[in-house]
């Protein structure tokens, strides 16, 4: 198979956002798992050619999917396009002053606090990548996954705060502090 050019791709304009929200066209993008062409589509989702067109003709315009080869086919030419990326997600700064902030959230042991900062560490990984990739560079990035229980809930606080600590003072060890300039 071949693979879209992003994983990721952000949603950041209502524009494309509306684009992608009709049922016909998340069908369409279900369903290019592999490049096809439209008259391809038409007959997998059983539809005619021209309404699968016209509904492709928009995703291409909002980047939704793109060109991979052009073929010549009893007199026209066939466009075979593939998704842009494998996951769109819509930048939550996107609803303006009705999305959610972490810092309007007080509580950062709630799951909504939690939310909202994995919505915005989503929207900012891409579009550090794209900007990676414009740059012809690779984003360098640590992730670090566990699980863990705790028999109480002041055992949850005392973790909580020994591993705050303990990242402030990686932090002023082996951060900008330093007058590094790095990644």
């Amino acid at each position: 198979m071949m693979m879209p050019t992003s994983s990721v791709k952000v949603l950041d304009d209502a524009a494309s956002v509306s684009a992608a929200i009709a049922p016909i066209r998340r069908r369409i993008l279900k369903e290019l798992i592999e490049p096809d062409s439209a008259a391809g589509l038409a007959v997998r989702l059983e539809m005619s050619r021209q309404k699968v067109n016209y509904h492709w003709r928009e995703l291409e315009k909002n980047g939704f999917v793109e060109l991979v080869e052009e073929r010549q086919k009893r007199g026209f030419i066939e466009r075979i396009v593939r998704p842009s990326a494998k996951a769109f997600v819509i930048d939550p700064a996107l609803l303006g002053p009705i999305a959610a902030e972490g810092a309007s959230i007080r509580d950062r042991f709630l799951s909504a606090y939690l939310v909202t900062v994995a919505a915005r560490l989503i929207r900012d990984v891409a579009v550090l990548r794209e900007r990676a990739a414009r740059a012809g560079k690779k984003l360098l990035t640590q992730t670090l996954e566990t699980e863990i229980r705790f028999e109480s809930p002041e055992d949850f606080a005392a973790f909580t705060e020994e591993f705050e600590q303990e990242i402030e003072r990686l932090i002023r060890k082996h951060g900008a502090s330093k007058g590094v300039r790095g990644r």
